[in-house]
């Protein structure tokens, strides 16, 4: 089993989260866990990895958003 991996895209702006969790999935075939702080980002990177097939839990953490992605 391969070891979760974070990403940590608080305080970039659209489209720089999806890209980063984009690149992510491209090159780690695990669990990844997104750390974003803005509303817009978090439903970005939702409806990115939804549509890719991926299934995804949000939770917040204070002022931020944790996205948990998995196949």
């Amino acid at each position: 089993m391969l070891a979760k991996i974070t990403v940590d895209a608080r305080g970039r702006s659209c489209p720089e989260p999806v890209v980063m969790t984009k690149n992510a999935l491209e090159t780690h075939h695990g669990d990844l866990e997104v750390l974003v702080d803005a509303e817009v980002a978090k439903e970005n990177v939702k409806r990115f990895a939804e549509n890719k097939g991926f299934k995804v839990t949000v939770s917040e953490k204070d002022e931020d958003y944790v996205l948990f992605i998995t196949k």
